[in-house]
């Protein structure tokens, strides 16, 4: 049976050195049920190990959360990886911490990019600079995350800094995306007259969220059968009465 599911897909856990210390795998849950959401990912810069901690948070409530990372390509452009398995998570980061490009270690960084567990207590750092793009391009990135059968989502292509579209200043003709997001700042309608070439694929809204506050701030109503990868899939190709709900 087929049932609408709020979701935001783009939230940035205390791991990332531009997310807030609040953002703690418990308060990321706790937060995103107060505002009724039932699908989240946790979708750290470059990294994931505080994925399996808001996992564990999860269990036992009504909420779904699914592995992401917000990866930068060498072209400093953001992609939205998304998996339905953590092994296939954990291939990818592998992938992408042996091609970081790092230009020396600022401990002060470094201390700003926790790891916790699911109760939120800190089990240490993460080491790599995260702030940082990768040397593969945009195109090398999609075409990784979908050899592990993830989903590549373009990250805020309305804004003019680290989206493909504000990088490239373009979308490639036979870039293969699975949809593109939209930030909270830009309606659908906008972003459809503003980018031309954003009608070519399916459009999601997240939030994007740094702080506790942001989370849910926008969203993304999916008619599915179950808050998992393949059934969001079916959505974005509109495929066996799946759909995005606008």
């Amino acid at each position: 049976m087929l049932k609408i599911y709020k979701a935001d897909l783009h939230i940035h856990s205390c791991l990332s050195p531009c997310g807030d210390l609040d953002m703690s795998p418990r308060k990321i849950v706790a937060t995103a049920m107060e505002r009724d959401l039932d699908l989240i990912a946790i979708t750290d810069h470059n990294a994931s190990e505080n994925i399996l901690a808001a996992m564990k948070a999860a269990e036992g409530k009504p909420l779904t959360v699914l592995a992401g990372m917000e990866v930068a390509s060498a072209e400093e452009a953001h992609l939205l990886a998304l998996f339905d398995r953590m092994e296939s998570m954990a291939q990818f980061q592998k992938i992408i911490y042996e091609n970081l490009m790092s230009f020396g270690i600022d401990q002060r960084a470094i201390e700003e990019q926790v790891i916790v567990n699911e109760n939120d207590e800190v089990e240490g750092f993460n080491e790599h600079l995260l702030f940082g793009a990768s040397a593969f391009s945009f195109q090398e990135l999609v075409a990784e995350v979908h050899q592990l059968n993830g989903l590549a989502i373009a990250s805020h292509v309305d804004r003019e800094s680290f989206s493909v579209i504000g990088q490239l200043g373009f979308i490639p003709d036979d870039l293969p995306l699975d949809a593109l997001e939209i930030s909270y700042q830009t309606s659908l309608e906008q972003a459809r007259a503003m980018f031309p070439d954003a009608n070519r694929f399916p459009l999601i809204k997240n939030s994007d969220a740094h702080y506790p506050n942001e989370i849910g701030r926008q969203r993304t109503r999916f008619l599915i059968e179950q808050p998992t990868l393949e059934e969001i899939k079916l959505a974005l190709t509109n495929s066996q009465g799946r759909k995005i709900l606008e």
